[in-house]
């Protein structure tokens, strides 16, 4: 199959899918830059024979990049056998024809099958095919699994626990995959932290040795033509291989044009001893170690005498009790939109509550008025970093007792309650500051900021933050580049 010819179809195709059938089977076929680049990462191993899986092939541009990059000598393979597997009938008839048409090599031998990648896969794991492939090449679909899910029992069945079906198909990937064979991914970046994903990374991790991640300088960039808004990366992985250095690449687009490269210890990568096993990509590992060396962060939050969890008000479960306007034996009701601008409105005109009454079934998600600080989940559009803090200052609600924060907030507490003024400022602006969002950013996927997340980046010490603090409570119209410059002088 000739790759320009299959994208030229890829387009057509595309552009002619429903967009709802698209976003429902949660697959975005790829482009051709982005097939060719990632063949371009398996090695030219010495094998006889090549066994290839391309588990959701779309439109086969995948299997095709392979394909040419065999075809032109790079590959030594005397034979290539391609398993591929597509679940949507209609695109799985387009490639069918497309192969019979095209295909013509009694050293190729293509097998389709159009059905279900994961009850496929299970099957053969169960019936001792481990180990049935030479090489994958993938470009999963996007979609939560469920708890009770038939996609979650049946991957259970294999030792396999994750909550997307991307995750899935990597996973059963890498374990029809034999040792020292070789598996190439586009994926969404999700999976590198937040707690959901653990039991997934500690499974790849235990399984395979990370060579290559690629990053890319926009979230657009990968499928621009179906409009994905995706924080993807593509990862190379070797089936039980020994774990060396990792390349690190990055590019502003899909075409590849301004490639950057890097080798980065695997210890920067996965840091030892850390639990989570978050995974951190960043294209500049020098800027991001700022944090450990020059700001001397190399504390655990408990240091600090602090914790940071969710707000505990969850709306949907405490509706008898919400207010839109504050009223008599109501109390200040706070949600991630009154804090905006760097600066807390409230109350607030909109479809949101302001209010929720103190009773006693409302009692235990209600925190004391105090000083706290305050990181939004989700980061507003008009953000350009990752974490954004503030500092609720009970003053601003002085007949207030008690403050409801709405689950969509994380919350800096000290044994559920606020904490010294001074430290509550020094936390927020450290929070803020550059050195922290390129921390986060080195292992978080999307936009959102977990408390876990939070939990996991290196902190000053108490005494520096609240002289950080001081410095800011008493000049309060100080810039950010000013704060910036307080925070290098002082950490």
């Amino acid at each position: 199959m000739n790759p320009l010819m299959v994208e030229a179809l890829r387009r057509t195709v595309s552009e002619s899918l429903d967009p709802g059938k698209k976003a429902a089977l949660g697959q975005f076929l790829t482009p051709l830059s982005i097939a060719k680049f990632m063949a371009s990462l398996f090695p030219a191993q010495q094998k006889a024979a090549a066994r290839l899986l391309d588990p959701g092939a779309g439109m086969g541009s995948l299997s095709a990049a392979f394909i040419d990059r065999w075809l032109k000598g790079e590959f030594p393979f005397s034979t290539l056998d391609i398993s591929a597997y597509e679940i949507d009938p209609e695109m799985g008839k387009r490639l069918s024809d497309l192969v019979a048409a095209n295909l013509r090599n009694d050293k190729l031998l293509f097998k389709l099958t159009t059905g279900d990648f994961i009850e496929s896969a299970v099957n053969m794991i169960q019936f001792g095919y481990r180990g049935s492939f030479s090489h994958a090449i993938l470009n999963p679909p996007y979609g939560k699994i469920g708890t009770k899910s038939k996609y979650r029992l049946l991957i259970r069945q294999v030792g396999i626990e994750t909550v997307n079906i991307y995750t899935a198909f990597l996973a059963l990937s890498i374990e029809l995959v034999e040792d020292s064979g070789f598996v190439v991914a586009i994926i969404p970046r999700s999976f590198c932290n937040g707690p959901y994903y653990r039991s997934f990374r500690e499974f790849m991790l235990k399984r395979t040795a990370i060579h290559h991640i690629h990053i890319f300088g926009s979230r657009r960039a990968p499928f621009k033509d179906d409009s994905v808004l995706q924080e993807n990366i593509i990862i190379m992985l070797e089936r039980s291989g020994k774990q060396r250095e990792v390349t690190i690449t990055s590019s502003d687009d899909s075409d590849f044009s301004n490639i950057t490269r890097q080798c980065v210890p695997f210890n920067k990568v996965v840091i030892p001893g850390d639990v989570e096993s978050f995974i951190h990509i960043d294209p500049s590992f020098d800027q991001s170690s700022r944090l450990g060396t020059i700001n001397n962060a190399n504390h655990a939050l408990k240091s600090l005498g602090l914790t940071v969890s969710t707000g505990p008000v969850v709306d949907f479960r405490l509706k008898t009790h919400l207010r839109a306007w504050p009223e008599q034996g109501a109390t200040p009701l706070l949600y991630a939109n009154h804090y905006r601008s760097g600066a807390l409105v409230w109350p607030l005109v909109g479809k949101k509550p302001n209010a929720i009454m103190e009773t006693a079934e409302t009692a235990k998600w209600l925190m004391p008025n105090g000083f706290y600080t305050v990181v939004r989940r989700l980061s507003a559009k008009e953000e350009r970093r990752r974490v954004v803090a503030y500092v609720h200052d009970p003053a601003k609600f002085p007949d207030a007792k008690t403050i409801g924060f709405e689950n969509h907030l994380n919350i800096y507490h000290h044994n559920k309650a606020g904490f010294d003024a001074d430290l509550a400022y020094g936390l927020a602006a450290y929070l803020n500051s550059t050195v922290v969002d390129t921390q986060v950013r080195t292992f978080s996927g999307h936009t959102q900021v977990n408390a876990t997340d939070l939990r996991s980046i290196p902190y000053p010490t108490e005494n520096d933050l609240k002289k950080v603090g001081k410095l800011v409570m008493n000049q309060p119209d100080m810039t950010h580049g000013m704060i910036e410059s307080i925070i290098e002088s002082i950490l």
